[in-house]
Order: C-alpha cells, then structure tokens, then sequence
C-alpha cells in the first residue's frame, strides 16, 4: 500500500514490503534496547499479545467473512491491541510539537485509517492463521518485547513477528510491531518527516495524501 507522491509512493513501497506497522511513542522509546538491560520474560505481556493479537490475525484468516465486516471487526481489534493516540503522535516526529488543532483534528481520522489499511496488508501479505508467544524480553518495567511466529495458512515455515508493549498488571497495549527485522513506524515516522520536510513544513501536503490514498484504498489485500 503506497501514498501519493514520487517521495512518498517510493519509499512505503519499497520498505513497507518487508515491514509491519509500529507506532506510537515518542523517538527515544524506540530505540533497540542494549542485552545490559534486557531481563526475565513478562506473562502478563505475552499473554495479552497471545490474546489481542491473535484475534487480528484470525479476523483477517477469517473467509466467512465479507471485506466490510472484516474492516468493522478489524477497526474494533486494532483499538484493544494498539495505543493509536500515542502512534498518531510519533509518526509525526518532530512536527508534533508545531501541528496546529485545526491540522491535528484532521491529521487523525486519515492516519487511522492509512494505519489500519497498512497493519491489514502486511498481515494479510502472509496469511497465517495461528500465532504462538515464544518468549519475551523486558527492556525496562513496563516495556517488553513480545516474540511470537506466526504459522498457518499459507505460511510455509513459521515466521518470527516481535511486539514491543507497554503497560502493566492487566492494561497492555502494543506500540510496535516488526516484520523481518524491521519495525515500521520508525520507518512511517522517517517517511512522512521527509514529506512534510520537503513540502517545506507543510504538514497540510502529508494530510492531502493521506486522504488521496485512504479514499482510493480498499482497505488492505484481499
């Protein structure tokens, strides 16, 4: 799924094709956590993700269903498994601080809509039916990374997706996902910087695609 735009159209192809979404924080919590601090597993973590996450991949694994129920019950699934106020903030980067209200209050229902359709087409890229929690790795309390494969379908040897949550006790929400090594907010964040950077700090140009790519998207793979 691409953007309109030369910049934006080469880019989210190029690495989106070997990334799934991440989101959500603020840049220094995304950076890779040094093994001096990695510690014990965490199983209210992987729990959750067992959980939340396994309820997006068998809505979209799901083929009784239609493409619109798909999209409703997907839309639910995403608010319980990700913090998308804390993605929409950081993929902004450094143009959080200066987005105006007015901006802002646009930027957010196009976003969530250009996110979900990414999550759904880098999901169903795979089509894998059944995800199992391997392990996971507590980079500080309250942030660990879940690691889990995902099998089934049409995956033919299983394949190691890794889930960066924050939270604690029973409230948990993911604020990244990574795809064969790579973890794509990161790489939404740089995408859309560099648009807005070369639109002069427009932030309105990164919206108007938004919005050209949402209303000619069908809402991920099929």
């Amino acid at each position: 799924m691409t953007l309109p735009g030369s910049h934006m159209k080469n880019t989210t192809t190029r690495r989106g094709a070997n990334a799934a979404l991440l989101a959500f924080f603020g840049a220094a919590s995304f950076a890779v956590a040094s093994p001096a601090f990695a510690q014990a597993r965490d199983p209210g973590a992987e729990a959750f993700v067992q959980t939340k996450a396994q309820r997006v991949v068998t809505v979209l694994a799901n083929k009784g269903m239609s493409d619109a129920q798909k999209k409703q019950v997907f839309h639910q699934a995403v608010d319980e498994l990700a913090d998308v106020p804390r993605i929409t903030n950081f993929v902004l980067g450094k143009y959080a601080r200066t987005i105006s209200p007015d901006q802002r209050a646009r930027f957010t229902p196009v976003f969530r809509t250009y996110a979900e359709n990414v999550y759904q087409s880098r999901i169903d890229d795979y089509r894998g039916e059944q995800l199992k929690v391997t392990g996971s790795v507590v980079r500080k309390p309250g942030d660990v990374i879940v690691n889990t494969t995902l099998s089934g379908g049409q995956i033919t040897s299983p394949l190691p997706v890794s889930w960066r949550v924050l939270g604690s006790g029973q409230n948990w929400k993911v604020v990244d996902v990574q795809f064969k090594g790579i973890w794509l907010a990161i790489t939404q964040q740089q995408d859309f910087v560099s648009t807005i950077d070369n639109a002069g700090g427009n932030i309105d140009v990164l919206i108007n695609q938004l919005q050209k790519s949402g209303s000619g998207s069908s809402g991920g793979k099929r």
